[in-house]
């Protein structure tokens, strides 16, 4: 099976109408491979230095998910101090929370690089250009590649992308910006995800920005995670736990029902088509989209290229013959997402 180029496949999708990009790990992984380590957080995780009972809270409440747990942690710690007797349990509950709150910080920042000054100009420039041929950019990752990108250009210059954040009504000097509903109509760059910049504080959400603090990544969440505010991102579970986060988050949920409303075209780039994320494969299914572009890396004939194409021949054949779904594959290495 021959692959279209990814400049040929353009040129062909230009006829069909607007042109979409869905990011997966690989958008993040061909820039750095050596550093982005994709998958659960828990199974990359070193707990050698973290208690047996901090450990056994993950089996306890059945999750991956570092947040549920240090959230039960510190919650049991407010119950137990207003018991009268000892307080040793107490404080191993907050230490424990501390101690996994930490461990999160340091597997986050061993997986991402730690400032955006560690990508080339080159690289960006690059980037830049392949992002540029679509007029919405979702993503499936949570790190901070895409909005670096975005972010990164010449002096004097503003961001040609729409990430919907604004700075506070007047408070203009302001560390942070926030994100309302309102303010979401022209957005056109969505974390559909979440991401590790982006905060929720219960009142709003937030986006602590690199412009603004000079601030670097691991500085940043570990000032956060201090404040008891955990970066928005859903990176453990089946695609129902997935899909829970998702509808239970104002600016995800958002992000959802943008990408189930897209038309035209879309360009997958970098993804699996793993089951974890049939929430997002089901709005293609389900959608208005009329021509689907997926992305391969080497030879079409591996099992893992095989699943892919699988996959998705599966969304175009559960569309009714009104509004069908075509779809065809492109070489991802001739993309050059990173100049190379």
């Amino acid at each position: 099976m021959a692959l279209l180029d990814f400049h040929d496949a353009l040129e062909e999708a230009k006829n069909v109408g607007p042109l979409h990009i869905l990011l997966g790990n690989g958008f993040s992984i061909a820039c750095r491979p050596n550093i982005f380590a994709y998958g659960k957080l828990f199974e990359q995780a070193n707990f050698e230095n973290i208690s047996k009972t901090a450990r056994l809270g993950f089996q306890a409440l059945n999750t991956q998910d570092f947040e549920k747990v240090i959230k039960a942690l510190q919650d049991a710690n407010k119950l137990v101090s207003t018991y009268i007797g000892p307080q040793e349990l107490a404080e191993q509950l907050a230490q424990d929370a501390a101690g996994l709150r930490e461990l999160l910080v340091q597997t986050i920042a061993a997986t991402h690089p730690a400032w955006p000054g560690e990508i080339s100009e080159e690289e960006y420039q690059a980037c830049r250009e392949f992002l540029a041929n679509f007029k919405t950019i979702y993503t499936l990752n949570y790190d901070l590649l895409l909005y670096w990108v975005q972010m990164h250009v010449p002096q004097g210059e503003r961001p040609k992308s729409d990430d919907g954040f604004r700075k506070p009504p007047d408070d203009f000097e302001s560390s942070y910006v926030v994100w309302e509903p309102s303010q979401s109509h022209e957005q056109d760059m969505w974390f559909l995800h979440g991401a590790l910049h982006v905060f929720d504080s219960g009142i709003e959400i937030k986006k602590y920005t690199w412009n603004n603090t000079g601030v670097r990544l691991i500085n940043q969440i570990r000032d956060a995670l201090n404040k008891n505010l955990f970066p928005i991102f859903v990176s453990e579970g089946t695609s129902n736990e997935k899909y829970e986060r998702v509808r239970h988050n104002d600016y995800l949920a958002k992000a959802y029902r943008s990408f189930s409303a897209i038309q035209g075209t879309l360009f997958i780039f970098g993804h699996s088509l793993a089951e974890n994320d049939d929430h997002y494969l089901r709005c293609i299914k389900r959608g208005k989209i009329a021509k689907l572009y997926v992305g391969l890396y080497g030879d079409p004939n591996t099992e893992a290229n095989k699943f892919i194409m699988r996959r998705a021949d599966q969304l175009a054949e559960g569309r009714s013959a009104k509004r069908p779904l075509a779809v065809a594959y492109f070489d991802a290495s001739t993309a050059r997402v990173w100049g190379r």
